[in-house]
């Protein structure tokens, strides 16, 4: 569901037979399960839409809660679970990804679909039975949208797959205010913003230091298809629409000062680190790795003020 990138999950040597193997029997253990949910990716969306629940303007049950946050966290996996499926193929020739159990074989291509299908009707049908329509609907739509406009339609033919595909992963803290209130309202939106605005500048700074990678696989990423500059300008242009974006909260009034005082240091750091990006020229892309690094760390600190800030919200009350 979320397009924060894992980071590298190489570990040694690739094997010769590395591809999208139909091992017999299945070699499948738990952990491969757990790895095609891509736990790391998982955490993240389920702490943004806790944000987005927490901060919902009603009070909500503890049970409830836990509840929306238990198929958010299944529905995320599910989408990874049904991306690994399709994307073996590339997995298998991308150092970062050859080592995920679909390409090592583990896990067979039917099985990782079968895991992924199951996992999606649970969640959201346990979210509109337990919780209401609206966020089950919109956690439905998320998976739609990240297997099916993302994975399938826009990653191998665009290099705009960031750009379009960010939606996927900025619904969850629309989805848990959704959850907590059963409908939609301007504060949503905004954090859904923050996340669809951060995503290029983290994912291309990623891609300007794997761009070698994503050729191998021909994945049309903006490095690859536009080259290093025309990526460094991107990730300008998108730094300075987020930096405001991140702002907006606290010149809104839906949150204090810590989270000004944050928004504000972040945002310039994040804007020299852009700047740093765009001036380097050098072989080994310091800059875009301090980028990709410190970009994690924004989004969370933006996201984690604000919950404490708010004192949790529905969740205390």
């Amino acid at each position: 569901m979320s397009l924060v990138s894992e980071g590298a999950d190489y570990r040694g040597p690739i094997p010769a037979s590395a591809g999208v193997a139909q091992a017999e029997p299945s070699l499948a253990e738990f952990r491969d399960y757990l790895a095609l949910m891509k736990p790391r990716v998982m955490s993240l969306v389920v702490f943004t839409a806790l944000v987005g629940l927490a901060v919902a303007p009603v009070s909500i049950h503890p049970a409830i809660a836990f509840t929306a946050l238990l198929c958010i966290a299944v529905g995320a996996g599910a989408s990874g679970a049904l991306n690994m499926w399709y994307d073996a193929d590339i997995d298998a020739r991308m150092t970062r990804t050859a080592r995920r159990p679909v390409p090592m074989g583990r896990v067979k291509p039917g099985e990782a679909l079968a895991f992924g299908l199951t996992l999606s009707g649970f969640a959201v049908v346990v979210l509109g039975l337990l919780v209401n329509m609206l966020a089950a609907a919109l956690l439905a739509f998320t998976i739609f949208f990240y297997v099916v406009i993302y994975t399938i339609g826009l990653k191998r033919w665009t290099s705009q797959n960031i750009v379009i595909g960010g939606a996927a992963g900025a619904f969850p803290p629309m989805i848990g205010w959704a959850a907590a209130t059963g409908s939609l309202s301007l504060e949503p939106v905004l954090l859904f913003l923050i996340i669809f605005f951060w995503t290029p500048p983290h994912f291309w700074a990623l891609a300007l230091y794997r761009a070698d990678d994503y050729a191998r696989a021909g994945v049309p990423m903006l490095p690859v298809v536009k080259g290093d500059n025309a990526t460094r300008w991107q990730i300008l242009l998108h730094t300075f629409l987020l930096v405001p974006l991140g702002v907006a909260p606290w010149a809104l009034g839906y949150a204090g000062r810590l989270y000004g005082a944050t928004a504000v240091v972040t945002g310039a750091i994040m804007l020299v680190l852009a700047f740093q990006v765009f001036g380097e020229r050098r072989p080994n892309d310091r800059a875009a790795r301090n980028l990709f690094a410190f970009s994690i760390l924004y989004l969370f600190l933006l996201f984690a003020v604000l919950l404490v800030e708010r004192g949790f919200g529905g969740l205390i009350a």
